[in-house]
């Protein structure tokens, strides 16, 4: 018999969002959705996810564990599951609120935060992102944005989101001083979005505003042009002088594609159509610039042409109707689908890296539904 310690081992990859079985629960309930698939397929790969019990435990993440299958549950909005959602609702909003007791108790002892702590992937900012979605605002969701405003506080002259740690978010002699993450998945423009997101749908507290004006500040300062480096060294931070030399790879998750997508979001939830045109001006210079495509080495949402792709989808959705960057899509299409066939076999059914991202984003690039409503929240790219 398979005790539950083994099942729980078992089960994670099926509640991984990124990695496991809720990425492919997430695809089938978009296929739904948008009358790309059946809602009886549906409910078959939610079934298969949740067939192990679901840990909810401090080290759950929007992308892992309870939160991740609430998601997807959250995502299909069907009468069925509603109980199920009561249920993880509760273990989801305890460990959440643990997790803000920690990351204010480390903020009065002006110490330097983790990744995990405030990241999308695996920290508060993807919790709120999952209160938003789940009930559209309430206590949790406020409690995450005042901590959001907290970490825009300095320690010890550094940025408050500053981290002493690498960019796998471990302690390492390679960085000396830690850096200053700029990335949608991992850095700083996470929090961003959310912010500007939360503050679009009229959820505003105090100091929320000067939050979003104090990162767009510091992503202003490092901005190069019209792309912006990943990371900044404490070197690079000491000298206020950039080491790279151009731009990194345009990907989702670190580079210049979710980052104006950010501040894009801040521009409209500031009502600033200054810093909305420079980051559409940002990305559109991406989107036409072959020097930084040819650093895409796959397709895939995390690293490749799929989350460029997906990127603009929704940045053009907020610019100007018709503008440059909607007309840049039918060939960013193209490329993406000709790519894809080209190295189908190499896909694993993987939502970050793999086929699963794939198909939702040429989902998003056939659909006509709301952005709101899509899966794509998760990557913090709808509004």
């Amino acid at each position: 018999m398979t005790t539950t310690a083994q099942q729980l081992a078992s089960g994670a990859s099926r509640h991984s969002l990124g990695r496991g079985l809720a990425g492919q629960a997430l695809l089938a309930v978009e296929q739904a959705r948008t009358d790309q698939g059946s809602w009886a397929r549906a409910h078959e790969q939610i079934m298969r996810m949740t067939n192990t019990p679901v840990a909810a435990h401090l080290m759950n993440s929007l992308f892992e564990g309870a939160p991740a299958v609430a998601y997807v549950l959250t995502a299909a909005d069907q009468p069925t599951y509603r109980p199920a959602l009561r249920t993880l609702d509760c273990h989801i909003d305890g460990l959440t609120r643990e997790r803000l007791r920690r990351a204010h108790q480390r903020i009065d002892g002006r110490q330097l935060p983790a990744l995990r702590e405030f990241d999308l992937i695996s920290g508060l900012t993807g919790l709120g992102v999952y209160q938003l979605r789940r009930h559209h605002g309430g206590e949790l969701l406020d409690a995450i944005l005042r901590y959001l405003v907290r970490l825009c506080e300095p320690v010890r002259d550094l940025p408050g989101w500053w981290t002493a740690n690498d960019t796998a978010d471990h302690p390492s002699t390679s960085w000396p001083g830690g850096h200053g993450n700029l990335g949608i998945a991992h850095g700083i423009s996470g929090p961003l979005a959310l912010l500007s997101i939360a503050a679009q749908h009229g959820h505003l507290i105090p100091g929320q505003t000067d939050a979003i004006q104090t990162i767009c500040s510091w992503l202003d300062h490092w901005q190069q042009d019209t792309w912006w480096p990943g990371t900044i060294t404490k070197h690079e931070h000491d000298s206020d002088q950039l080491q790279q030399a151009g731009p990194q790879r345009p990907s989702w998750c670190y580079g210049t594609p979710g980052i104006a997508r950010a501040q894009q979001l801040a521009g409209l939830a500031l009502a600033d159509r200054t810093r909305q045109h420079r980051a559409e001006t940002a990305l559109l210079n991406c989107v036409t610039d072959d020097i930084q495509h040819a650093q895409l080495g796959d397709t895939t949402l995390c690293h490749g042409w799929s989350g460029l792709l997906q990127a603009t989808i929704r940045a053009a959705d907020d610019a100007a109707p018709g503008g440059p960057l909607t007309r840049q899509l039918p060939d960013l299409r193209r490329r993406q689908e000709i790519l894809v066939e080209s190295r189908t076999s190499q896909h694993r059914p993987e939502l970050l890296e793999g086929s699963t991202g794939i198909q939702l984003v040429q989902l998003s690039a056939m659909s006509t539904t709301n952005a709101m409503q899509a899966w794509d929240a998760c990557l913090l790219l709808s509004s």
